[in-house]
């Protein structure tokens, strides 16, 4: 797969088949238009191309706090390349971009460099000046210029249309199974592990406290969740914390992960996935830490029993 990251760079392609959206997630939904893209692409002997944006339209459009994200650009970059599509163009998306108007982006960006004969959208996607570009939109665009418009219906699962934002949901609400089916792979992050104050250690649980790489990364909800981590392209299960410890009265939030039967040199300064297994309960205050070593005793032994599931 190649990947531009800049309009300068993009080589012109004789013909191809194309798509246009965030891809937060790259959930099912996504993929179900990435194999549509695939598939006409085949069919037509032609380039499978993909558009994005970095970062989020949204974090550029809208002030205030900043929409959460489902993955870094490069984990996007790792999926979609998994989904076998021959070019991605990465836009770097800033406010003078964000006046294009619909139009113009179809015919200056589009077209010009990558002459498509097919485009393939979601029901819901939208892009140029003031969201002006929607699906009816797109379909008279290509009705005018030649172009044939594939609108993807919704992915709908137990009644529920799978998107980015109903998965968000899910994540918030410390739902990790449920929303790693939707999404169609194991929700989870990369991250740097940093100094903690040694709390883990002191109770026989050693721990890594680590920072998402994305910093605008969405979280699960606070509580301890059995989690598989790589580390140096080493799988490793574990549990982890996220919430503030509140057995020792603390108030900020930390993530921290304790890898079961095995004996790490110092992570500090390392890179470390973490991909979110299961949710097994809520964190909780105990009276005093022999409390506390009990339950993660427990807690040890309830994922080492769903390990089994995922190995």
């Amino acid at each position: 797969m190649d990947v531009y990251r800049t309009l300068e760079t993009i080589p012109v392609l004789p013909e191809s088949v194309l798509t246009i959206g965030t891809f937060d997630g790259c959930h099912r939904g996504h993929q179900e238009i990435i194999k549509k893209v695939n598939a006409l692409a085949e069919f037509n002997i032609s380039t499978s191309v993909l558009i994005t944006f970095e970062p989020h339209p949204r974090h550029v459009l809208q002030t205030g706090k900043k929409l959460p994200l489902l993955m870094h650009i490069n984990k996007k970059l790792e999926i979609l390349e998994s989904l076998n599509l021959d070019v991605v163009l990465v836009i770097p998306f800033n406010e003078e971009f964000s006046h294009i108007k619909a139009g113009d982006f179809l015919q200056n960006i589009v077209v010009k460099h990558f002459k498509p004969s097919a485009i393939v959208v979601g029901y819901d996607h939208h892009f140029g000046f003031e969201r002006e570009g929607s699906p009816e939109f797109l379909s008279n665009f290509g009705k005018e210029n030649g172009i044939s418009v594939d609108i993807v219906a919704p992915i709908a699962d137990e009644k529920v249309n799978i998107s980015s934002t109903h998965i968000r949901e899910l994540i918030q609400r410390g739902f990790v199974r449920r929303a790693s089916f939707e999404l169609g792979w194991v929700f989870g992050f990369e991250a740097n592990v940093i100094r903690g104050v040694g709390r883990g250690k002191s109770l026989g649980f050693p721990t890594a406290n680590f920072v998402p790489e994305e910093k605008n990364q969405l979280v699960p909800a606070s509580g301890v969740y059995c989690i598989r981590g790589r580390i140096n392209g080493k799988s490793l299960y574990g549990m982890c914390n996220l919430g503030v410890r509140p057995t020792f009265d603390e108030t900020n939030f930390v993530m921290e992960v304790h890898f079961i039967d095995e004996k790490l040199d110092d992570l500090y300064g390392k890179k470390i996935t973490v991909e979110f297994l299961e949710r097994i309960r809520d964190e909780q205050k105990f009276s005093h830490s022999q409390e506390l070593i009990k339950q993660l005793n427990k807690d040890k032994q309830f994922c080492m029993r769903l390990m089994q599931k995922y190995k």
